[in-house]
């Protein structure tokens, strides 16, 4: 008897998980689904293209400012428009705080 209950209940909680997961696949497929997915891809995609970004410009103010430095310390003359070396670490330790 205890057995057959056990096979019972687990036949039971085997056919709600089943139904969900067929219900869930089955809301994806609709046209409302297939938009959800389609939009979360999109801000996935953008927010990862918004990251490259902003690593690309941080890479590239810091090869500036190596550049800067290098310039200057081979010609001891600082380049017009470019901050220099302590006014950027003071600068820079307010950008990243």
């Amino acid at each position: 008897m205890i057995k057959r209950l056990f096979w019972l209940g687990l036949g039971v909680a085997t056919g709600v998980v089943v139904t969900r997961k067929a219900a869930e696949a089955a809301q994806r497929l609709t046209p409302v689904g297939v938009g959800e997915q389609v939009g979360d891809g999109l801000r996935e995609l953008a927010g990862a293209i918004g990251a490259f970004g902003a690593e690309v410009r941080a890479g590239m103010s810091e090869r500036e400012h190596e550049l800067s430095d290098m310039v200057e310390h081979r010609t001891g003359q600082r380049l017009p428009g470019v901050a220099a070396p302590a006014d950027r670490r003071a600068r820079g330790a307010g950008d990243r705080a």
